[in-house]
């Protein structure tokens, strides 16, 4: 009988060694975007207001860039911000695209956080995102100066997740664009 005392330890030991692992062991592979190597969707984005709007000219606009969807309800999001704010004053242009959201609440959170976007679209009802295969966010993207889209993180951008696999996506895409 006292065998069966130890069950519930032993089942919640299990559980805890595997949460445990899967939060160190990282982000394991992600479901592939199709549109790798495709052009971005045109831009189809709302205005929020008091920040400037994202258009499609500004994906198209020859320079590699970000494409960054987020919310201000989303606490990864909130993770991952100070991360952009370093890619934007190393001079990186991120391009905002608030999620399902209130445009006061992503005013609110930008002002509090500080605004690393260079323009904001609104995609209240989470049309645009679908366009680009978001099934979440945070969602990151790297496009070239054509926008075409090089690469596709579907994760918060954490230190790890900086130098491990954005920054070395944006050198490969720096790289390509001074060899053409």
């Amino acid at each position: 009988m006292k065998w069966l005392l130890m069950i519930p330890v032993i089942v919640f030991a299990a559980l805890a060694g595997l949460f445990a692992a899967g939060m160190f062991l990282g982000q394991g592979d992600e479901l592939p975007s199709a549109l790798i190597g495709e052009p971005a969707p045109v831009v189809e984005v709302e205005e929020v207001e008091g920040l400037p709007l994202l258009t499609d000219e500004m994906l198209r606009d020859g320079e590699v860039k970000i494409v960054n969807f987020w919310a201000s309800w989303c606490a990864p999001c909130r993770v991952e911000h100070p991360n952009l704010t370093a890619l934007a004053q190393e001079g990186v242009p991120i391009y905002g695209v608030n999620y399902k959201d209130f445009d006061p609440n992503a005013a609110a959170f930008l002002e509090e956080l500080g605004d690393p976007y260079v323009a904001v679209g609104s995609d209240k009802q989470g049309f645009y995102a679908i366009d680009w295969g978001v099934y979440g966010v945070p969602e990151t993207f790297v496009l070239d100066g054509d926008g075409t889209i090089l690469f596709r993180m579907a994760a918060p951008i954490t230190s790890r997740e900086l130098e491990g696999r954005l920054r070395p996506a944006l050198e490969a895409a720096y790289a390509a664009k001074a060899s053409e």
